[in-house]
């Protein structure tokens, strides 16, 4: 089974960015959402920018008739 990434990337990347790599690490753990706050603003100011996913135009969508 391919692996994405190695121990020696993984390593590099927790030595060049700790707080963020934690942070990221344990948001996954926890199974937190990175768009809704607090995680959103906190990888904000960690100098990421988080992107809402493009909305799906396929399947049934929902309309209000008043």
């Amino acid at each position: 089974m391919p692996t994405m990434f190695t121990p020696n990337e993984v390593w590099k990347t927790f030595l060049s960015n700790p707080v963020v790599f934690c942070g990221g690490f344990l948001s996954g753990l926890l199974r937190l959402d990175v768009r809704q706050d607090p995680l959103r603003s906190w990888l904000e100011s960690q100098g990421l920018r988080v992107e809402d996913p493009p909305a799906s135009t396929q399947g049934p969508q929902s309309i209000a008739i008043e």
